[in-house]
């Protein structure tokens, strides 16, 4: 059996791996994946393209941080780091208007 060891480690190096987790992630939860391309507007066949919009990137994972069981749920199943997913939001999120860069 292989350990998620590697895999943690490999998400926490590239952000842009890390989304793609979440999106693999979401896609094996039909509901929360039907919820999530409800609320997006976009269709089941556009996100193949989609995933290489960082906006498309940065509202993936609005979705999944603005709900905090969904974002424990991914760092379970994912042997993902709480950190290192706040840190994943934060590289494609633009910064909100508390964090003095705006």
């Amino acid at each position: 059996m292989q350990s998620n060891f590697k895999t943690s480690k490999q998400l926490a190096a590239d952000p842009q791996e890390t989304a793609i987790a979440v999106l693999s992630w979401l896609a094996n939860e039909p509901d929360m994946f039907s919820r999530f391309l409800a609320l997006t507007g976009v269709e089941p066949a556009q996100v193949r393209n989609a995933v290489h919009d960082p906006g498309f990137l940065a509202g993936m994972l609005d979705f999944l941080m603005n709900h905090e069981p969904t974002a424990v749920a991914f760092c379970e199943a994912t042997g993902t780091m709480p950190d290192t997913l706040a840190a994943v939001w934060r590289h494609f999120s633009s910064p909100g208007l508390d964090s003095g860069e705006y």
